[in-house]
């Protein structure tokens, strides 16, 4: 019995402008019904990768495949419109002069009949059931958005290539369009390869997460695991705010004013960099015959005061200089919870959410 293939596939992908490296040997896989989200800053690459697998750029290196078979290489190519890929953009790029009805039945060919159930059915799907007359520029965001969709599903591609198709949405329509959207290409069993440069987004909507920087993707996983295993600081700073800790490591142990961390493998005097976000920093109010240092619950806490506090929704930002070296160290506090700037106060770090790394130069 042989393993189904990857309903895409895309293997060493590079593309070059004038010997300039803009994506750089990609290689990434996405099944049936699956969502994975090339996430990262803009500029990285990611919308390049999806007009090289769409058709609509060449790519310099690599193989891009459907269903396990070969659509694209630097010798063979199927046009764009025979590799039953549907795309989705940010501008919804719907056609002003037809209507809702004729702009889902655009990309259909063949017998008239047929098609015009496909777009009942597809106009049903997405909630739109009574707007087959309407014009686009009669409807909502959200509306434009659902047409968009029909559309791109009509021809029932096996692979989804959407490029921010979220960004120009009203943020209280965002959620709801998003997650109805998904379930519809969930159901019609479609690969989705989605760009966007909001970690939450991706976080979101992702069964797999692909990170780009500098034209790579630089770690792959399941949202949680890229979360809480980011492989260096800068995974770990884009999907949140993180405070850092610098030490140097000598006998595979690095000294911070928070205590020991263990280095093991690391060269004596190497710079180290521990890095924990600001939800997992412990506070404690400033008690009188306490030393430069303290212990908390068997921790070590170190001494700062309150540089500013703010009221962000859920939870409170507090900002501390800290007293060993004046440093600036970031806390997330539950509910309200506003210091007066000078309060003292003692800070201690959760270890078993504290990730080490080499410092970078």
């Amino acid at each position: 019995m042989h393993d189904t293939p990857p309903r895409l596939q895309i293997k060493n992908l590079t593309r070059r402008y004038d010997g300039r490296v803009v994506v750089d040997n990609v290689s990434l896989s996405v099944a049936p019904g699956q969502v994975t989200c090339l996430l990262g800053p803009s500029g990285c690459g990611k919308s390049t990768t999806l007009r090289c697998i769409a058709g609509v750029e060449m790519q310099s290196e690599g193989e891009i495949w459907v269903d396990g078979h070969l659509v694209c290489d630097t010798q063979f190519r199927i046009p764009p419109e025979r590799r039953h890929i549907g795309l989705m953009f940010q501008d919804f790029a719907l056609f002003p002069h037809l209507s809702v009805g004729e702009n889902i039945a655009f990309g259909l060919t063949g017998d008239k009949p047929k098609a015009a159930r496909r777009v009942v059915e597809l106009l049903e799907r997405v909630g739109l059931i009574g707007f087959a007359n309407a014009f686009p520029h009669e409807l909502s965001g959200g509306e434009q958005q659902r047409v968009a969709l029909a559309r791109a599903l009509a021809p029932r591609p096996r692979i989804m290539l959407m490029d921010e198709p979220f960004s120009g949405l009203d943020n209280r329509l965002r959620d709801g369009i998003r997650d109805e959207t998904l379930e519809i290409l969930r159901d019609e069993d479609t690969a989705v390869l989605l760009v966007t440069h909001e970690p939450e987004e991706a976080m979101r909507m992702a069964d797999e997460i692909a990170l780009m920087r500098g034209g790579r993707i630089v770690q792959k996983g399941a949202p949680y695991n890229i979360y809480n295993a980011p492989q260096d600081r800068e995974t770990m700073a884009f999907f949140s705010d993180v405070n850092v800790i610098r030490g140097t490591s000598e006998g595979a142990l690095t000294q911070t004013p928070f205590g020991k961390f263990l280095t093991p493998g690391v060269e004596d005097g190497q710079e180290m960099e521990i890095v924990i976000r600001p939800q997992h920093i412990k506070l404690d109010f400033d008690r009188k015959g306490r030393g430069p240092d303290a212990t908390i619950e068997n921790g070590t806490a170190v001494r700062g005061e309150v540089l500013r506090a703010r009221f962000i929704g859920n939870e409170s930002l507090v900002e501390f200089r800290m007293n060993h070296d004046l440093s600036v160290i970031r806390a997330t506090v539950p509910n309200v919870f506003l210091p007066k700037p000078g309060t003292k106060m003692w800070l201690m770090i959760r270890r078993d959410k504290c990730f080490v790394f080499p410092a970078k130069n």
